[in-house]
């Protein structure tokens, strides 16, 4: 029986190649893609779970501020780890982690490799994670502190083939590491990632010798440079941990009576902000959405051609009918001829899968792979097929199933079977969600395009900048030889970069701060050219002047001083860290960071020691000179390390990647749905055409015209188009709504885009409709009036 079942639905698929051809193209296009957005979806939410304590690791992170300058940091002062994990019993197990940034160059024998991966860890990073070592001893992976812990990855690198265990490495020329362990390169959705780990212990002993203040590991409550992870107890209230982990940072600190712990899960740690509060799950859930969306158009144009064409063979089940077959028989025949389809459909999906595989990862930003040895792939591909062929083929079958064989024969088939209110439905419904896809798009590219264009307060065209290391220390030289090179037309130098400062400090004092106040500020220290050569605003006060006196002057932001709410500021006191001063200037408001972000307080202050980043703008067409130039000069102070520069413009713009991989998708996935949802409507218009054959014959010979054919029967096509942009407007309006509040500076939302998209979904449905019903329109009629 089932062979039969088979048999007769492949003699039906070859029988309707055109109309198999439509439907196994719809469904392969989306079974495809929607395939391929879920694996994203899945690897977003796979972050962090492999680990097999997953559920018990939190990431201890701090609310910092009061007011409207209040922030979350992700990094925590050293001594609470070790403390809490001493007082607290609520706490197993502690770890801490700090790029520290001491060595930046490694060698092997001739090989030398710049390190930017390296951290320094507590021991407990290889037991309290599933980061095994593989090599060396898990006990102690840290023999002393001149051990050091290496990827298979970086070990291949140093060492080839050859046993990496007791292998010494040299750091920056001066200090030899013994390599003691090897792990396993970090996996794809691991939050955490590193090429090389060396003993904190050894940080805390080079930053804590000699030390004059008297800070030690165990005392220093003002350096939040930590990443701390803690592994509880089962059933914490963390909650109330956090609150005593902020009892004991009072009492060693108790001025910052600002600071609040928060303790954040491990596996949310990808897609959530501390508070709970987006930090990538919006994006998740928005794929989530177009995936399914792009089924669901997939999916109606299989249920509208197969009840469309449900007439045409309501004599063949009519007969199947007399002869015995009894309804659960039909029932069956029809579901195998749509699981036949939809078989053929997954496994050309699957092969087109593997195609677009690279080009997808290259759009998305991910490292994706096929890989059918994996469960999760198989998962994702079952759910998805399944889903699709459940929801496509219920509902035809029961139709096809049922039609009345006396009535069928004679050629009246039931109203509720000619009623097309159905299938009318799920084509608005398909365009409403084209047009919410085409909405989003256009959205999405206007916002990205404000944010390229808008006037940030400073001017970051053809400049480049780079750390300067045992250049700094040279400056005023290097200075005067780069301003000497053609194509170089001014330089200056900061501590941070300026398109995105990111230390923040909340010790600051100023006459009328209030009890228990704190502003958090982004300190940036500038030189006596920064300003002018941003092309930067004072509306008051000075510049630095590069005297010695400028050590103790301060220039803030706009928002600074509205937030300090200091009047008439120039003269007035400021304090920054234990750096008294005076306010000799404010710049006009700039962006100091996304524009996710709103402008926040900025102090500048002078300490050339502290500016190591230098900036060189270039005239644009003789860039490439400019940075030959500069890195020959580069070499002459750090011959050992290789030259790394970027330009603002690209540095601006990784600030936004996120945002713009989620606009080439969005373009990618409503042309898409555009193609599905066009290869339905062309189906359905070429079986109208079909069935009204002989009336189009008749019209023509009463004299009726090719564009009155034509409007004839693109009328109701067009109507139920006009019906979904109404229906997809709000929508669309409400969703691109909550992606903008993502950005504190967004465009705004116009009528006019709506009616773009509209406007281009109503062109696209009538070029689709317009090719088949002209070729329906330009017949011979006697041909027309001979089919049956």
């Amino acid at each position: 029986m089932i062979r039969n079942y088979f048999k007769t639905a492949w003699r039906n698929l070859l029988k309707n190649r055109f109309y198999s051809l439509i439907n196994m193209t719809g469904l392969t296009v989306g079974l495809a893609v929607g395939m391929l957005i879920l694996l994203w979806v899945q690897d977003e939410l796979s972050f962090d779970r492999f680990h097999s304590k997953a559920d018990q690791i939190y990431r201890l992170e701090n609310r910092v501020g009061t007011g409207s300058s209040q922030q979350i940091w992700t990094t925590t002062v050293a001594p609470i780890a070790e403390m809490g994990k001493k007082e607290l019993p609520e706490i197993k197990d502690a770890v801490r982690v700090t790029d520290g940034n001491l060595y930046a160059l490694f060698k092997y024998k001739e090989k030398t490799f710049a390190e930017d991966h390296s951290a320094f860890v507590d021991p407990s990073l290889f037991t309290l994670f599933d980061f095994k070592l593989i090599k060396g001893n898990p006990a102690k992976p840290f023999p002393d502190d001149q051990s050091i812990v290496l990827t298979e990855t970086t070990a291949r690198r140093y060492f080839g083939t050859d046993e990496p265990i007791g292998k010494v490495i040299t750091a920056d020329g001066k200090t030899s590491f013994t390599v003691s362990g090897i792990i396993h390169d970090f996996p794809k959705n691991s939050s955490f990632k590193g090429d090389l780990f060396l003993p904190i212990s050894l940080w805390f002993k080079t930053i804590y010798t000699n030390r004059k203040d008297g800070r030690n590991k165990d005392n220093d409550f003002h350096e939040f440079s930590y990443v701390t992870f803690l592994l509880l107890q089962p059933g914490v209230n963390t909650t109330a941990l956090a609150d005593k982990l902020r009892t004991i940072h009072l009492r060693n600190k108790p001025d910052d009576t600002d600071l609040t712990y928060l303790l954040q899960a491990l596996p949310e740690m990808h897609l959530y902000r501390a508070d709970g509060t987006d930090g990538g799950i919006e994006s998740v859930r928005m794929f989530v959405i177009i995936a399914l969306l792009i089924l669901v158009i997939a999916c109606i144009n299989y249920v509208n051609l197969s009840t469309a064409r449900s007439m045409l063979r309501s004599k063949e089940v009519s007969m199947r009918k007399i002869v015995g077959a009894a309804k659960g028989q039909l029932f069956m025949q029809f579901i195998v001829e749509t699981a036949l389809l939809f078989v053929l459909s997954a496994a050309l999906a699957i092969g087109l899968m593997s195609l677009l595989m690279p080009v997808y990862n290259q759009i998305s930003g991910k490292e994706l792979v096929i890989d059918f040895s994996n469960y999760r792939l198989w998962l994702v591909i079952g759910v998805t097929i399944a889903g699709t062929l459940l929801a496509s083929s219920i509902y035809p079958a029961l139709l096809l199933s049922s039609f009345e064989p006396l009535k069928a024969l004679k050629g009246k088939v039931s109203a509720r079977l000619t009623d097309a209110t159905f299938r009318k439905l799920l084509v608005i419904t398909q365009f409403t969600f084209t047009v919410i896809l085409i909405s989003g798009t256009l959205i999405i590219g206007n916002q990205l395009e404000y944010i390229r264009s808008k006037e940030l307060g400073y001017d970051k065209s053809h400049t480049f900048s780079f750390y300067m290391r045992d250049m700094n220390s040279h400056y005023e030289v290097a200075k005067a030889e780069l301003l000497k090179q053609p194509g170089v037309t001014d330089v200056t130098r900061s501590s941070a970069n300026i398109v995105s400062i990111n230390q923040q400090t909340g010790s600051s004092d100023w006459d009328g701060k209030a009890v228990g106040e704190t502003m958090m500020v982004r300190p940036m220290a500038i030189d006596k050219d920064f300003i002018s050569f941003f092309k930067m605003k004072l509306p008051l006060g000075n510049n630095f002047t590069g005297s010695v006196a400028d050590s103790s002057h301060f220039i803030l932001n706009e928002t600074a001083i509205k937030a300090a709410r200091i009047k008439n500021p120039i003269g007035k006191r400021f304090k920054l860290w234990d750096q008294e001063g005076t306010i000799i200037g404010v710049v006009k408001d700039f962006h100091l960071a996304s524009l996710k972000q709103k402008i926040e307080p900025a102090v500048f202050y002078y300490k050339p020691e502290n500016e190591s980043r230098i900036y060189v703008k270039t005239t644009g067409k003789e860039a490439a000179g400019a940075i030959a130039a500069t890195e020959r000069l580069w070499k002459q102070y750090n011959p050992d390390f290789p030259f790394n520069y970027t330009f603002l413009d690209q540095t601006f713009d990784d600030l936004y990647k996120t945002e713009q991989r989620t606009g080439t998708l969005f373009n990618v996935f409503a042309t898409i749905a555009i193609v599905i949802s066009c290869l339905g409507l062309f189906g359905l218009v070429a079986y109208t055409a079909q069935v009204r054959t002989r009336e189009i014959g008749v019209r023509k010979v009463l004299g009726a015209s090719v564009p009155g054919i034509i409007q004839l029967l693109a009328r109701d096509f067009v109507k139920l188009v006009l019906i979904a942009i109404v229906l997809a407007v709000p929508v669309a309006w409400y969703a691109m709504d909550q992606w903008l509040q993502g950005f504190a500076y967004r465009i705004t939302i116009h009528w006019w885009m709506f009616a773009l998209a509209g406007l281009l979904a109503l062109a696209i449905a009538l070029l689709t409709v317009s090719f088949q019903s002209i070729k329906a329109a330009l017949m011979n009629p006697v041909t027309s009036l001979r089919s049956e």
